[in-house]
């Protein structure tokens, strides 16, 4: 770890991260609230200048491989992503007539934001993103193969390109992912 924590400390790096789900709460086992991370992703490669070079969304995390266009500072992309997808997920969460879970879930969240005073009452992301920049291809490729082996390790597919929360079939199949990627 840097001296100081973990922070985004050049803006132009490329930078591996991961955003986890307070209490590791297993929300995206459910295609509603991961469709959110996609769709999130997605804008804000569109219309913030957002690079993911590699991806992959666990039923309780998220990892990616991951950097800023010239001129966009990747710290304020990273936060706008988490607010708004937290804030997105909660409002679907309070207003879902199916899922099972809801008491439980936004009981766990609100715990979780009363114990953070920059909340005012739920907490969906923990605060930290441990960004690790990336600075030669020998790191590249050691987290790109950790991202995509993944769901393999957890048990949810045999092979990484099976997986459909992940950028593994773009580079594995050369298939077509459910987020534009920049190859690496």
């Amino acid at each position: 770890m840097a001296e100081g924590g973990y922070k985004i400390r050049n803006q132009e790096g490329l930078y591996f991260v991961t955003f986890t789900v307070v209490q590791w709460i297993d929300i995206f086992t459910r295609p509603v609230f991961a469709e959110i991370v996609v769709d999130s992703l997605n804008y804000c490669i569109r219309e913030k200048g957002l690079l993911v070079h590699a991806w992959v969304l666990m039923p309780n995390h998220f990892h990616g491989i991951i950097s800023a266009e010239d001129n966009q500072n990747l710290s304020d992309i990273i936060r706008d992503f988490k607010k708004f997808t937290a804030g997105k997920i909660l409002k679907e969460l309070e207003n879902s007539e199916n899922e099972s879970r809801k008491s439980w879930l936004l009981w766990l969240l609100k715990v979780a934001g009363t114990r953070n005073s920059r909340n005012e009452q739920y907490q969906f992301w923990q605060q930290e993103n441990h960004p690790v920049e990336l600075i030669n291809s020998e790191m590249i490729t050691q987290r790109k193969n950790y991202l995509h082996e993944n769901p393999v390790k957890s048990g949810l597919v045999w092979e990484p390109w099976h997986y459909r929360y992940s950028s593994a079939c773009d580079y594995m199949n050369d298939g077509k992912g459910l987020v534009e990627i920049e190859f690496i």
